[in-house]
Parts: structure tokens; sequence; C-alpha cells
């Protein structure tokens, strides 16, 4: 698919570890867990896209599409009265996430909500593990420093490390608590 105003072609790479589930899945099974249960009401936002044709055949299936306007981050809700979005990120690497995988526009879109109070941070899967990272953090980390990349053992020191129980894929809720009660030592 196409951004507007762009040539270049984005594909998000799939992971095949958790049984096949990519992170976004994951995530999207525990969303589907914490809504039935009434603990929190966040949910995957729709990328906006144009389609330009469909398949001629019964299953309909888009052949060609475009992105209408850049996507933002991919899921947002509300939480104990607070406004919250982050988005899912995956990298093969074992040695640090690119801070490449984040396009410029959606920093741009975290620093407004950090502005506006919302509580804003990714989810990063690195080495089969999964990570929160503040997007206070985040833009700090941007602002201040010349790597390409934050190293995993930054991500270690400075994440928040989601624990999975089994039932809740990636239980992140307990790491939203400490956010909003502002126990971010490590910010």
């Amino acid at each position: 698919m196409r951004y507007p105003s762009s040539n270049k072609i984005y594909h998000k790479p799939i992971s095949h570890a958790n049984r096949g589930m990519n992170l976004e899945a994951l995530i999207n099974e525990t969303n589907k867990y914490y809504i039935e249960n009434n603990l929190v009401y966040i949910t995957k936002k729709p990328t906006p896209i144009g389609i330009v044709s469909v398949s001629d055949d019964e299953k309909k299936m888009i052949t060609k599409a475009f992105f209408k306007e850049p996507s933002t981050l991919d899921y947002s809700g509300v939480y104990k009265g607070r406004y919250i979005e982050f988005d899912a990120k995956e990298t093969n690497s074992t040695t640090s996430f690119p801070i490449s995988n984040i396009l410029g526009h959606q920093i741009d879109y975290i620093k407004k909500l950090i502005n506006h109070q919302a509580i804003v941070f990714l989810i990063i899967k690195i080495k089969n593990e999964f990570y929160v990272i503040d997007g206070k953090y985040l833009i700090n980390y941007i602002n201040t420093s010349s790597k390409k990349s934050i190293p995993y053992k930054t991500i270690i020191k400075n994440g928040y490390k989601i624990d999975s129980d089994g039932l809740i894929k990636v239980n992140y809720l307990p790491i939203i608590d400490k956010l909003i009660g502002g126990l971010h030592e490590k910010v």
C-alpha cells in the first residue's frame, strides 16, 4: 500500500513466533479479553484506505488500494478516565530496536498526545519478549541521543517488561496503572 504523496510501498513484517500469531494479533486477543471483562476499552483503529479495484470473483478481494492519509498509532481507548493510544512494533533484531520503525509523522503525533496529557506508549516485541516504552521516554531518547536505534539493554533498563499469564497474552494493563500513577521512575 502507498501513503499519500509517496511512491514508497510499506509492508508490515509478519513474525511466526507465538504459534504463528504476530504482535498485533496477540494484542487484539488481549484487548478482547479486557473488553469482555470490562477492564478497559481499547480497540485497534482501522487503517484509512481508499479502494481502487476489487477482484471479479465471488470473494471480492481488494486488489489495489492506497492509504488515504498516514496512519497515526494502532490502538486507542479509555482507561480510568484517561485517553490512551499506543502502537505495536516488532523487530527481528536481537540487539536493538530501530527508531526508523517509527515513522516521522508518528513521532510528531506522539508529541501532540503527550502535550494533551494522554497516556501514549509503544509495545515492542524484541527477542520474543514484550516491553512498554513510555512515549515521554521515547521522545526524550530521540531528542537527546544520536543513535539510530534503542539498544536492547536500554529497553530492559528503561522499559517495562510485559508478563503473560497464559490467559492474557500481552498483559499491558498493570503497566498502564504505573504510567497513570506517575510511578515511572525509569522515565
